[in-house]
């Protein structure tokens, strides 16, 4: 029982921005999740774009079943700026906001093809002038498909972890991906963020963490711990 208690306050003492500590949170993370890709199904940047702009405030799984028909009436960025409003709102009405997303969407349209030749930029500049772009889904469409690490995607699930794991005491996605970015290998940027997304999605939930089944369960001591082996 002493021991217990023992390496329970040298866990808790220990500096949780400690780089063999983030190093240690890298390596479970890969191990535990290998080869893990975005969600969102797409074919191209254009649609992974669109794919991430509908999915704020939108399962992955439902904007998934959205897109389909989506792309296949408006398959490119061309056709989807010459499309009518209201045409491209009941193609995606079940994502929500949908009167904004398909504002969002077909503004997107016309920049690319009026400015960027048809194709999605690939400078976090030009991209965040894409109406509907913020950082993360800049951060995904440069992350995921061009493989260019300018930034760590946060979203909810990353918010969330960041904070229950003590990497960062801020509540702002900005101000919270500033932190990840200090304590983070660039190379690590984009392999991090789907990995945390995933284990959120199937361990770390919001209500009711499965903390007996996380392989970083030794390494956290978030306050709302369902289950601990320290």
């Amino acid at each position: 029982m002493a021991r217990t208690v023992a390496i329970k306050k040298a866990v808790k003492k220990q500096n949780p921005l400690a780089p063999e500590r983030v190093a240690a949170i890298l390596e479970i993370l890969a191990n535990t999740y290998p080869g893990v890709v975005c969600a969102l199904h797409h074919r191209n940047a254009w649609e992974l774009t669109v794919a991430t702009i509908l999915s704020a405030q939108c399962t992955d799984v439902r904007v998934n079943l959205v897109t389909p028909a989506l792309f296949k009436t408006f398959p490119t960025p061309k056709a989807m700026a010459a499309a009518s409003l209201p045409e491209i709102e009941e193609l995606i009405r079940t994502t929500g906001f949908f009167r904004n997303k398909a504002k969002s969407i077909q503004g997107a349209a016309r920049i690319v093809v009026e400015e960027f030749g048809g194709k999605v930029p690939q400078t976090m500049e030009e991209i965040l002038r894409l109406p509907g772009v913020a950082r993360k889904t800049a951060n995904v469409v440069l992350g995921s498909w061009y493989g260019i690490a300018v930034g760590v995607v946060v979203d909810t699930h990353v918010m969330r972890i960041s904070r229950r794991l003590e990497l960062t005491k801020e509540k702002t996605p900005e101000k919270i991906e500033r932190d990840l970015m200090k304590i983070i290998p660039q190379d690590r940027w984009i392999s991090f963020s789907h990995e945390v997304i995933h284990h959120g999605r199937q361990v770390c939930l919001a209500r009711k963490p499965r903390c007996v089944d996380c392989t970083l369960e030794k390494l956290c001591n978030s306050s709302d711990k369902t289950w601990s082996s320290h």
